[in-house]
Order: C-alpha cells, then structure tokens, then sequence
C-alpha cells in the first residue's frame, strides 16, 4: 500500500457505466473518466499556511466528486488510483 504524504489523498475512481441511459453500449473510447471515487488512504498531514495543524475534510471509504482530469494517475498492485491534493477533492458524496 501507498502511504500518501502531506496533505495528498489516495483514491480508487469508481467505475464508469458501460451502457448509456438509453441503453446504448459504450465502447471503452466513447466512457468519459469517472468524477466519483473512493477515498483509500489519507496523507500524513502537516501545518496550514497560519501554522495550525491541517484536519482533512474526508475520511477513508467516503464517496467523493473530483475534477475530469485532476490528479496523478498511478498503480497500487495492478490496480489503477489516483493520488492528488486534499484540496483539490470537489465535494463529499452522500448517500
């Protein structure tokens, strides 16, 4: 496992729809990156810009909103996350 550093969060994008709402199957070419993930792992923290200690907003297996294209894309044992910024995270997901 990846043990993020700072103020970065490691997530795990939840899989894309593969037929369309009108129940058109969508080759791999024509899905669109999925906006919501799965928070796996938090950083270790730090101190904001005023020196107080940084509290993340999110916790491990909160459902997430995030950018199209944001963060870094990496493998953790065969298995595509991404890690990016705390602050970079849209919105928490509810249930």
């Amino acid at each position: 496992m990846i043990q993020p550093l700072g103020q970065r969060v490691l997530l795990k994008r939840i899989e894309a729809q593969e037929v369309s709402a009108g129940g058109i199957v969508l080759p791999d070419s024509a899905k669109e990156k999925p906006q919501e993930a799965i928070v796996v792992a938090l950083g270790t923290g730090g101190k904001n810009e005023d020196g107080s200690e940084f509290e993340f907003s999110v916790k491990p297996n909160d459902k997430v909103l995030l950018a199209q294209y944001g963060g870094t894309e990496i493998k953790v044992n065969g298995e595509e996350h991404l890690l990016m910024p705390e602050a970079d995270i849209l919105g928490i997901v509810g249930e």
